[in-house]
């Protein structure tokens, strides 16, 4: 007779029990649920559950340290951390205290229960590690409760306990260096040196010396041996930023380091051995760059161990407003000022901006605003002229809808005789439901909410329209 798995659920919030219970029971999964912590440590003393699926913030005992107490009883007793509060260092604190999974809320329930199954299972938790009790100041630019930057979030915490290479793509202004930073500081190695160098920003003809070091005599003005970063960053981290612009012979030199961890310095004859973790960022399309053969397909491979996609800030519309709150109390405490706000109308334009500079030009904006305002308000007539232009451009090129929906619609009466909503509604509905999807990363219960319906509506639209998603 097959063992009938048995999950627990640990929330305080009763809708949430009620939802997972009903889920999990429809997939065959016997259920205990608690609205407390403190009860599930008592019940563990008498009998062991196949999995357990527990929220953090609850009164008494919290889910992290309901996590530390399974760890010390059943270190293979697998936990997956669901929060409302979803931000990095939660993230990172659930993967490194050995949950199985981290499921920020509101969450789709196919998803949930999928990860339950894969857990119930029995799969293996990662390693426990310490805390590393990381300076916040650091990071404290990574926030996003946007389905993206989850993502993100997830993967610094999966590779919390690795010294992997990383290779961090996406647009300029995106945060590369911010998460280049937190991977080393929840990392092995953030106790020792973390060095970053943007490649573009130094002449060629100098790179390869900042790199790699010079001995004494080996060009014109090297009075001295210079240790370069490859050795400054030592048993550290070393972020190479804009590694796409790196020269091809310094590709060479930098792909024998990161195959050997050896080097020698320019003008040197003895070989330097190093133990560094390379983080490598770009904003180009590499994987181009090597078909064109300006970048070197095994340097390319070697960088591309683990890759991570940051989104650009036009992806993550609802981290916006909480990023400008952020800097504008960041800058006001450097500035010794009571923090400003942004008028209802001012953060509408925020939100409808498209940010090409992405998080580097939304802080740089919040800086502006907050010494021009001469209130303590900040209204739309403090804001930069580029984003009343940007508005303008959108209306210009047919992004204020209605009116180049009109248009469309009178083009398409002019030859059509009847019963136009037949074929136009389910068009629109095609593209809303694609557009939604895309939005949640394809979670069907968040993209259902976005557009207003319930998730079995979605599911019977996506049948009806013969969409492949």
């Amino acid at each position: 007779m097959n063992h009938q798995q048995e999950v627990w659920i640990v929330d305080d919030d009763h809708a949430i029990r009620w939802v997972l219970e009903r889920a999990l029971a429809q997939a065959g999964i016997k259920t205990q649920s608690f609205d407390v912590a403190d009860k599930v440590i008592v019940k563990l003393r008498t009998t062991v559950p196949d999995a357990v699926i527990t929220d953090i913030r609850m009164p008494g005992a919290d889910g992290l340290q309901l996590l530390e107490h399974v760890n010390q009883l059943y270190p293979d007793l697998p936990v997956i951390i669901m929060t409302a509060y979803a931000d990095l260092d939660r993230a990172v604190a659930a993967f490194q205290g050995g949950a199985f999974e981290y499921l920020p809320k509101p969450f789709d329930v196919d998803d949930a229960v999928a990860i339950v199954r894969r857990a119930a299972k029995n799969a293996p938790p990662p390693t426990v590690v310490d805390d590393p009790r990381a300076d916040t100041r650091t990071v404290s630019a990574i926030i996003g409760s946007a389905p993206a930057m989850q993502e993100v979030f997830r993967a610094i915490g999966r590779l919390s306990n690795s010294n992997m290479t990383v290779l961090l793509t996406g647009a300029s202004g995106t945060g590369k260096e911010l998460v280049a930073h937190a991977l080393h500081r929840h990392s092995p190695r953030k106790d020792k040196p973390f060095i970053a160098i943007n490649t573009a920003a130094i002449p060629s003809e100098l790179l390869e010396s900042e790199l790699f070091g010079h001995e004494k005599g080996a060009f014109t003005g090297a009075a001295a041996q210079r240790f370069g970063h490859f050795e400054q960053a030592n048993t550290g981290t070393l972020f190479l930023d804009e590694i796409g612009d790196m020269p091809a012979a310094l590709q060479t030199r930098l792909l024998r380091v990161l195959a050997d961890g050896e080097f020698f310095r320019v003008g040197g004859h003895q070989t330097v051995k190093v133990d560094v973790r390379v983080i490598a960022a770009t904003h180009q399309d590499l994987d181009k760059r090597v078909k064109e053969g300006s970048f070197r397909e095994d340097l390319y491979h070697r960088l591309n161990v683990i890759r991570l996609q940051l989104p650009a800030l036009r992806e993550r519309i609802e981290d916006i407003d909480e990023l400008a709150k952020h800097f504008l109390q960041i800058i006001a405490r450097e500035l010794g000022i009571e923090p400003k706000r942004l008028r209802p109308a001012a953060a509408a334009l925020f939100a409808a901006y498209s940010w090409p500079g992405n998080v580097r030009q939304l802080e740089n904006v919040c800086r502006r605003a907050t010494i021009m305002a001469p209130a303590q308000e900040i209204d739309v007539e403090d804001l930069p002229p580029e984003l009343l232009v940007d508005q303008d451009d959108k209306l210009s090129t047919g992004e204020n809808w209605e009116a180049s929906l009109t248009k469309w619609a009178e083009r398409y009466v002019l030859t059509h005789d009847e019963a136009v909503l037949e074929e136009t509604v389910p068009r629109f509905e095609r593209v809303m439901i694609q557009v939604a999807l895309t939005r949640t990363g394809g979670r069907r219960q968040d993209a259902a909410r976005l557009l207003g319906w319930g998730r079995n509506t979605l599911t019977r639209k996506i049948k009806e329209l013969e969409m492949d998603v």
